[in-house]
C-alpha cells in the first residue's frame, strides 16, 4: 500500500478481549475532531483487535470520517508487541499529520515503542491539545499533576500524543457512520510471540474502575482496613465499584489495583463518591474526569470540596450508612 499524501489526524480506539468498546474510545474522537477542523484535514479512528465488527461501526458514527480496521484473530488478547507493529504500520501507510493515542495501561505501553520505530516526539498523558500555525500543541500534567506544561514537536511527522483519560468530552455516537476499511498488516513471529493464555483476577476482584459507572472512592478518614465495608455496602448499593487513594493502598487497606490517582488508575464515571478522602493532588488528578463527584468529609476545609459537585460535611460513619439506608429503601 502507498502512503497518502495526507492522512489527516488519526486516533486509536480500544477495545476490550471481548471486543466491545471501552468508554475512552468516544473521547478519543472528542480530542482528535477539534485538531482535524483546524488543520483542515479528516478524521480516521483506527480500531485493533479480533471481532470488532459492531464496536468499529459504533465508533465510527461518533464523528470520523474514515473508520480503519485491523480485525485479526491473532490480536484478541492485544498484547504492546503486536499493536506496536499494527500501529507503526497503519501510520507508515496514512502518513497522518497528529496521531492520539488513548492514555491507558496498555496505550502508555505501546505508543512510546511506536514513536521510537519512527523516530518521532511523543507528547505523553495530554490533558489539552491545539493546532497553532499548523503545529500540535500539547499541554500535560507533570509534578504529581501540581504543575502543567506545554510541549511542542516542530518538525515531527507524524505529530504523537498519549490522551489522559477523562480530559476531553466523549463525542456522542448517534452520526452516520463510514463504511469500515479492512487494513492489511504484516505480523511476524516475533511481533506475536507474547500470548496470553489465561486472565485471573485479583484475590479480591478486580473491579473495572475505567469503566464503571459509579465509583465510590476510600480514603485515610475510613482509619482502619475494616471500616471499608461501609465504602462497599455504598457502592453495592449503587450498583458501583469501590476505589481507594494511594495512602489507602500503601497501608494494605486495599488492593493496589483499586488505587485512584496519578501514580493509579483514572477513573471516568458519571457519579464518584469520595468518602474520607482529604482531597491530595495525586488523586483528584485520577477523578477529574467524573461527570459528578460527591464529597463527604468532617473536614470543611478538605481540598477535596473544592472540585466536588456536592459536598457534604460530617462523620462518614454517621452519613454512609445512612445514605446507604435510604438508598436500599428507596430501591426496595
Amino acid at each position: 500500500m502507498m502512503a497518502e499524501q495526507n492522512g489527516g489526524v488519526l486516533v486509536v480506539g480500544e477495545v476490550d478481549n471481548a471486543g466491545a468498546l471501552r468508554p475512552i474510545s468516544f473521547e478519543m474522537i472528542g480530542a482528535g475532531r477539534p485538531l482535524a477542523e483546524s488543520l483542515g484535514q479528516g478524521l480516521a479512528v483506527l480500531l485493533m483487535g479480533s471481532g470488532i465488527g459492531e464496536a468499529a461501526r459504533t465508533l465510527g458514527a461518533a464523528g470520523a470520517n474514515r473508520l480503519l480496521v485491523v480485525d485479526d484473530e491473532r490480536l484478541r488478547d492485544l498484547t504492546s508487541e503486536a499493536a506496536t507493529a499494527v500501529l507503526t504500520q497503519v501510520i507508515q501507510n496514512l502518513n497522518p499529520t497528529v496521531v492520539l493515542v488513548p492514555g491507558t495501561t496498555a496505550g502508555r505501553d505501546y505508543a512510546p515503542r511506536v514513536a521510537a520505530r519512527l523516530g518521532v516526539g511523543l507528547a505523553a498523558d495530554c490533558v489539552g491539545l491545539a493546532i497553532e500555525e499548523e503545529e500540535l500543541v500539547a499541554v500535560r500534567p507533570i509534578l504529581g499533576g501540581r504543575v502543567q506544561t506545554v510541549v511542542r514537536m516542530p518538525g515531527s511527522r507524524p505529530q504523537m500524543a498519549t490522551v489522559h483519560p477523562g480530559s476531553f468530552e466523549k463525542a456522542a455516537g448517534d452520526g452516520a457512520a463510514p463504511e469500515p476499511e479492512p487494513v492489511p498488516v504484516e505480523l511476524n513471529e516475533a511481533e506475536l510471540r507474547v500470548r496470553v493464555r489465561e486472565t485471573v483476577q485479583g484475590g479480591g476482584g478486580s473491579a473495572d474502575l475505567e469503566s464503571a459507572d459509579v465509583v465510590v472512592g476510600g480514603g485515610r478518614g475510613l482509619k482502619e482496613a475494616a471500616s471499608f465495608g461501609v465504602v462497599e455496602e455504598l457502592a453495592a448499593a449503587l450498583g458501583g465499584v469501590v476505589g481507594a487513594t494511594r495512602a489507602v493502598t500503601d497501608a494494605g487497606w486495599r488492593p493496589h489495583h483499586e488505587q485512584i490517582g496519578q501514580t493509579g488508575r483514572t477513573v471516568t464515571p458519571r457519579l464518584y463518591i469520595a468518602v474520607g478522602v482529604s482531597g491530595a493532588v495525586q488523586h483528584l488528578v485520577g477523578i477529574q474526569g467524573s461527570d459528578y463527584i460527591v464529597a463527604i468529609n468532617r473536614d470543611p476545609d478538605a481540598p477535596i470540596f473544592k472540585i466536588a459537585s456536592f459536598g457534604i460535611v460530617g462523620d462518614l460513619f454517621e452519613i454512609v450508612p445512612a445514605l446507604t439506608a435510604e438508598l436500599k429503601a428507596a430501591r426496595g
